[in-house]
């Protein structure tokens, strides 16, 4: 009887392990903050790639904040901007931040607050704070 006791815990360890080891899936708000993220570093890559097209110059600033409810009218910008389509890297940002703006609008329109409509904040990045070692 002990020995079926001890598989029992060990089974029920297991399984509470592999439980606990599998992510969260992703929340809207997660799913958001993380395509922006991404999105805004693709940019800044863009913008300081050596063989980058002379087009990409002139694209509108793609630093994104979803606090800001002013991000929208960014992301519609950028997306509508018609320069630059013979660009393979600026087809898939378009295309990423079309896919951001259409899950802010639909899918996570009930999810997400808004703190701020500050449309300047998004033209100036803030600097993250530089951490001393």
């Amino acid at each position: 009887r002990v020995p079926t006791m001890k598989m029992l815990l060990l089974l029920v360890a297991l399984l509470s392990a592999a439980l606990a080891a599998s992510a969260a899936p992703p929340t809207c708000y997660s799913r958001v903050l993380s395509l922006s993220k991404e999105i805004t570093e693709s940019f800044k890559e863009l913008q300081t790639s050596k063989t980058v097209d002379s087009c990409v110059e002139r694209l509108p600033r793609l630093y994104l904040d979803i606090h800001n409810y002013c991000v929208l009218a960014k992301l519609r910008d950028f997306v509508a901007y018609p320069g630059c389509d013979r660009v393979a890297e600026v087809n898939e940002l378009k295309e990423k931040a079309r896919s951001l703006y259409t899950i802010l609008i639909s899918y996570c329109r009930r999810d997400l607050v808004f703190l701020t409509d500050d449309c300047n904040a998004l033209e100036i990045p803030i600097s993250p704070p530089i951490e001393h070692s």
